[in-house]
Order: C-alpha cells, then structure tokens, then sequence
C-alpha cells in the first residue's frame, strides 16, 4: 500500500528532516557513545546506520507520514554531528566529583515548513520556510540525571523565530546490553516562530479559516530512548516522544490536534 501522499515527495522529505531534526542528535549519537570504552571516550568514531521515521504534525487534515533513510554519525574530541544537526564541544566546567557542565555550540535543520498543497487546510496559504537553527546548549550532569538548557535562533532568516528548552533526561543500564533514556522538556517559542508557521495572514484568510496571529508560548515534551547493544560495533535503537501544544498554537485555526508525536528506529553500525 502506498504511504499516505507518497505523490508528494517534498513532503516526504520534509517529513524525514523534521523528525530527524527534533531528534537531534541523541538518539544515535547516544547508543554510539554508549559502545565505546573510557580509554576511547575521546577517540574518533564514525557510525553507519539506517532509520525508520514516522511522525505525526498537528495541522488539520495532515496524514501521518513514515519514511526510511540513511544515517551517518560522527564524533571526536571537539565535534559531533548525526542526523542533521552538528555540534562544537567547548571546554567543560568541573564541578568536583561527578558534578561537571558540558558547553555546545550547536546548529541543526528545523522541518517545520510546509507548502500549500501538503494539507487542505493550507491552501490558499503562503510557503513556510524550513530552515536552520543555530545556538548554545549547557548540560549539567550531577550523577542523578543530566538538565539541559538550550537556546537557539533561526539562523536561515525566516521565521526569525527563538526558541529556549529546558529537559530533564536520566541514563539506566539494564545490564551491558539495554539502555533506557526518558526525557521530559519544555520549549519556549517567542512570537515570531509561532505566528510564521501557525499564524494566518489576512489575505489568508477565507471561509473556515480566520486570520490569526500567533502569540509566544510553551511545548511540552516527553520521550523515551531504548537501545540494544549487540556487541561493541551493532546496535539498534527506538526513541518514541509525544508533544502537547502550547495553547497558542492549538488556537491557530489550520491545527486540530492538542499533541504532536513521533517514532524514531533505527540499527547503527559503529566502526
């Protein structure tokens, strides 16, 4: 059976990087660094893999869409990158004992555009832009869970858009096999962001979808990451999330859903 609006493949694509994009780079990047030892903890590490992508976006009369497509990771003692995001890793702040601050200068794609023809309630609407983010993330890891801060800015000049995370994400090691990773977020979103990609401009505006203009507001987020660890090399992996949507966006009259979702899986080989 053909995947919903397979005649699209903008879409799909776009589909594809939105999904590998709100990942990041954990899910891969973490099950790779997962298999190396301690002596190799700063050593480069190149990771081979191929994923399976579905997600849900909150825009009425969307389908849910699912894709395959390559991955390739990569990290050493100063940058990382997976998916279609990258970091540069600055000098980290020790705190004493197993308390220490991780610093990032990061950049990744963010899919949230669209086209008028990706869903009903679009036509007749202006092409958002995708674009690219770029900002900083600190991570304070304390040996209970690891709290992330994170801002970032449209760096592709778009939507012009902010945005600030806050998470909370805790690793369990189920043996020297499993790893277990939940998550839980916040993301601010300023104004602009908000009313370029969900906001209706006037001549817009028509029956069944009024003219609106989007306000700042606050996702809510909750993942879980598992791994399995054949050996040192072979991994597969699963990361699942749920978005609930700040009511600034639910009000936008080209959404009807309260959550965004996503399924991420993958194997992963590390050389």
């Amino acid at each position: 059976m053909p995947l919903p609006y397979a005649s699209h493949p903008q879409l799909l694509t776009r589909l594809a990087l939105t999904a590998v994009a709100a990942l990041g780079l954990s899910a891969p990047l973490a099950v790779a660094a997962a298999g190396q030892d301690a002596k190799d903890a700063e050593a480069s590490s190149w990771g081979l893999g191929l994923a399976a992508i579905s997600a849900q976006k909150p825009y009425a009369g969307m389908d849910r869409e699912t894709r395959a497509l390559p991955m390739v990771t990569y990290e050493n003692r100063w940058v990382r990158f997976g998916g279609l995001g990258a970091e540069l890793k600055l000098p980290r702040l020790d705190l004493g004992g197993t308390q220490h601050v991780d610093f990032r200068l990061v950049a990744r794609f963010d899919g949230s555009g669209y086209e008028a023809d990706d869903a009903p309630i679009l036509y007749g609407m202006a092409e958002r832009k995708s674009g690219f983010l770029a900002g900083a993330r600190a991570t304070w890891h304390n040996g209970l869970a690891n709290l992330n801060a994170e801002w970032m800015a449209d760096a592709s000049g778009h939507s012009k858009g902010q945005r600030f995370g806050l998470s909370l994400e805790r690793n369990f090691r189920l043996g020297q096999q499993v790893m277990l990773t939940p998550r839980l977020g916040a993301v601010w979103l300023d104004k602009k962001y908000v009313d370029y990609y969900f906001g209706v401009r006037g001549d817009e505006a028509s029956v069944g979808r009024a003219a609106y203009t989007g306000k700042a507001g606050v996702n809510t987020e909750l993942s879980l990451r598992s791994a399995y660890m054949f050996d040192s090399h072979n991994s597969i992996f699963l990361d699942v999330g749920v978005t609930s949507l700040a009511k600034e966006i639910k009000n936008s009259p080209l959404v009807d859903r309260s959550t965004e979702n996503r399924v991420f899986m993958g194997y992963l080989y590390r050389f």
